[in-house]
């Protein structure tokens, strides 16, 4: 019970930190702060990858509700363990964006993920984005490649590359509680559901194409061993 609650801790803390700072380089840029949209890009990854040598040695460093589903549905998560984890995803992201609020009062999203495109184009690219960076995850955090540092830079390096690709088109979510948590408190739900069900088909996606694809066995180790992701 102790160790199930120091991961869901690191959870909440390792989404806090995602949320907190993506969305605080978001909020800074549109007040006219000059990050940009490369700078963003770099922040997302940056903090992915920070927050992955700092919690993933404790619960994995999941942060993102559809890579825990991709986990579990590998085989390589605990289905008793994922409403812990996604609990304390949500929390952490909710916490962050109502720090965010707190700092910036005036902002109407606080950076939250909004479609550019339409509807259906938003969806696909999240779904496909989604993919990719799940099947990135899948394939770092096994056999001999199963270090965190390495992880972080390749899981992380991938993030800035998907949020500059798909960032103006979609927002490059990947991560319903990213979404979520700036959108519930802006008050802002429109559009949400593309980013509240996306991600999970993508990660199922991800799951199939590594299968079909890599070792027979490679997405079956033990349910204990949490992959950095």
């Amino acid at each position: 019970m102790e160790n199930s609650l120091r991961r869901c801790v690191a959870e909440a803390i390792g989404t806090f930190c995602l949320v907190f700072a993506g969305t605080t380089a978001i909020v800074v840029d549109a007040g006219g702060g000059g990050v940009t949209h490369v700078g963003v890009s770099m922040v997302f990854g940056l903090v992915v990858f920070a927050m992955i040598a700092a919690v993933g040695d404790v619960s994995g460093a999941h942060l993102n509700p559809a890579v825990t589903f991709g986990f579990w549905l590998a085989g390589r998560f605990p289905a008793a363990g994922i409403a812990g984890y996604v609990v304390s995803q949500i929390v952490g992201g909710c916490l962050a964006s109502g720090v965010v609020h707190l700092l910036f009062p005036l902002d109407a999203t606080l950076g939250a993920t909004r479609p550019a495109g339409t509807v259906g184009q938003a969806w696909a690219l999240e779904t496909v984005l989604t993919a990719i960076l799940m099947y990135l995850i899948l394939a770092v955090s096994s056999g001999s490649r199963e270090k965190v540092i390495t992880a972080g830079l390749a899981i992380g390096g991938m993030v800035t590359l998907e949020a500059l690709l798909g960032g103006p088109v979609s927002g490059a979510s990947m991560n319903p509680a990213r979404s979520l948590a700036p959108a519930v408190v802006s008050g802002r739900l429109d559009h949400l559901w593309i980013y509240l069900t996306a991600p999970f088909v993508g990660a199922a996606v991800a799951v199939v194409a590594c299968r079909c694809s890599r070792p027979a066995g490679c997405c079956e180790v033990p349910c204990s061993e949490e992959s950095p992701a």
